[in-house]
């Protein structure tokens, strides 16, 4: 149980520190939050858990391509902020996402990567 309230705290001292950043620097915390360090934390967790290597790397392998789709929501948000506000800002590119990956996903499958 110890371990497991650590690897919260962890974990969610993160999101805590982007947030942080984001406030003193829009730039800094952009270049905090594009860190892939929930990624490292997930990958260190899982090593420390004795998860097998292939495991571990399939984590890194999807992780990579399940980037790709999400990063035309990095466009939309701005763009739609200022004209219909934060949460159906927040709405639409959750939609965006899921539409992106979904695309994305068909794609992939014709050259031998299955994502879903």
């Amino acid at each position: 149980m110890t371990w497991l309230v650590f690897k919260y705290l962890m974990t969610s001292a993160v999101v805590v520190a982007v947030s942080e950043f984001a406030k003193r620097s829009d730039k800094l915390g952009g270049l905090v939050a594009a860190l892939p360090m929930v990624t490292f934390l997930a990958l260190i967790w899982l090593h420390v858990e004795h998860q097998p290597e292939q495991k571990i790397a399939n984590h890194a392998w999807y992780t990579f391509w399940y980037v790709v789709p999400t990063l035309p929501m990095f466009l939309a948000f701005p763009a739609l902020l200022p004209r219909i506000g934060f949460w159906p800002t927040l709405l639409a590119c959750a939609g965006i996402t899921i539409a992106c990956f979904g695309a994305f996903a068909l794609l992939m499958r014709r050259f031998g990567i299955d994502l879903l």
